[in-house]
């Protein structure tokens, strides 16, 4: 992420399921809740220290979030519909996941 890239708007879609971020240097990536939730940066998700990386959870086509909170200035932790709220996402991994999701 940019040095001066930072987060100007966060927009959560019920219908499309879908997460968009606004960065200030014009970039938006828009991340379907599905993917956020697989890739979660939580230890529940990605396995803790060196060890193996646990199987994937099993997501609901109909997965939301239901609430999303500010951690300081620094990312946002999402509450899913499926009890998942333990990952933090900085504006550093939205960026770089909307990339990567951007050039798949």
């Amino acid at each position: 992420m940019s040095a001066r890239a930072w987060p100007e708007e966060l927009r959560f879609s019920k219908s499309a399921r879908t997460l968009t971020v606004g960065f200030d240097d014009g970039a938006r990536f828009t991340l379907p809740y599905k993917t956020l939730r697989l890739e979660s940066p939580s230890a529940e998700v990605q396995g803790h220290g060196s060890g193996p990386k646990p199987p994937p959870p099993i997501i609901s086509d109909d997965l939301s979030v239901d609430k999303a909170e500010p951690v300081g200035r620094y990312a946002v932790r999402l509450y899913f519909s499926d009890g998942h709220s333990s990952g933090l996402f900085t504006w550093a991994y939205l960026r770089a996941r909307g990339e990567k999701t951007a050039t798949a």
